[in-house]
């Protein structure tokens, strides 16, 4: 492709939109369903329940340390899945490209794209591409949408968590907000602010075997871990207590928040799950957990307790409590 920049003509359906789509995209993706190009993907699932999720992706910068949007589309759709207790296994996805952008930054995402699915044993088997005026995208927005076999015996739902039940977080929080807001600020510190983002399909295949044990997952992204918590204990109704001093917060994540005036609590994750397990295998699964690379620095940080229903507590570093409320504004705008 010897034009550099994407042209409003690379969306008009015709020959230049073509061009794009077979040095891009199915450069980057090939796979034998994607081969036919039909208007959707066809493929055979075997029987069973499914799981299904979309989301979509506008972050500022495109490129961040730890990661990139196509990385984080990935990312983000797959760990949705998981959460579900689904196996992924396809995914769409659908670009809006703004005019300008460079074709070399498109090869790139597509490429990241690419090799984080390979990682997560995933196929992206159909898509679309619109553009858009120069000023109307902010570079490229993308929307992943993907597809997952739930093996039979697992059921992850908030209406199955029960008093008693321990609260585990798979690993240091805050880590993709601070790397995210450090590139698009500016900032620096002595160890860099590196995003966790990462597809947590090995995550799945542990926490799977454990079956019902595993009450409810969810994945901590915009608002945080507290904002999460505070969504869990109201579909839930229940209480949850944390304490704060057994929440894995990384010293740069932490003194970073503290100058800036921000809680690491509220900090958006792209590569961490909250997991609500029974007492009784809380301990045998952050034993499997802390095996995983993903997942070394899982932590135990609470339990669910019978009430105050509807409300997280947080027992401090003093010893006092206080409320743990859900996420009120907007702490880091763009951030996924």
């Amino acid at each position: 492709m010897k034009i550099d920049r994407v042209l409003m003509a690379h969306g008009s359906g015709g020959l230049m939109s073509q061009r794009l789509i077979d040095e891009i995209f199915k450069t980057a993706w090939n796979n034998e369903i994607m081969e036919s190009m039909l208007d959707g993907a066809i493929f055979d699932i075997k029987a069973g329940r499914l799981a299904m999720s979309t989301d979509s992706f506008v972050i500022t910068p495109l490129f961040f340390p730890g990661g990139d949007i196509g990385k984080l589309s990935i990312c983000g759709t797959v760990n949705d899945l998981v959460a579900c207790g689904a196996r992924p296994l396809y995914l769409s996805t659908a670009f809006i490209i703004e005019e300008g952008l460079p074709i070399s930054d498109l090869r790139q995402i597509a490429q990241s794209m690419a090799q984080t699915a390979r990682a997560a044993g995933v196929k992206v088997v159909t898509g679309d591409t619109k553009v858009v005026e120069k000023g109307k995208a902010d570079g490229v927005f993308i929307n992943t949408t993907g597809i997952g076999l739930i093996p039979e015996g697992i059921d992850y739902q908030p209406a199955r968590i029960k008093p008693g039940d321990k609260v585990i977080v798979t690993g240091q929080v805050g880590d993709h907000g601070l790397a995210v807001l450090a590139q698009r600020e500016g900032l620096s510190f002595n160890t860099p602010a590196l995003s966790d983002c990462a597809p947590l399909y090995q995550l799945g295949e542990v926490i799977e075997r454990y079956g019902n044990a595993i009450r409810c997952m969810r994945d901590p992204t915009r608002g945080g871990l507290a904002t999460v918590l505070n969504e869990i204990a109201v579909q839930a109704s229940l209480g949850i207590q944390v304490k704060e001093a057994d929440i894995p917060v990384s010293a740069v994540v932490q003194g970073a928040c503290d100058m800036l005036g921000m809680d690491p609590l509220y900090m958006a994750n792209e590569g961490k799950m909250v997991i609500f397990a029974s007492p009784e295998s809380a301990h045998d699964l952050m034993a499997d957990l802390r095996r995983l690379p993903q997942t070394e620095r899982a932590a135990i940080i609470g339990s669910v307790i019978p009430e105050p229903v509807r409300m997280v507590l947080i027992e401090t570093e003093l010893g006092a409590r206080r409320i743990l409320g859900m996420l009120e504004g907007e702490h880091v705008p763009r951030i996924c």
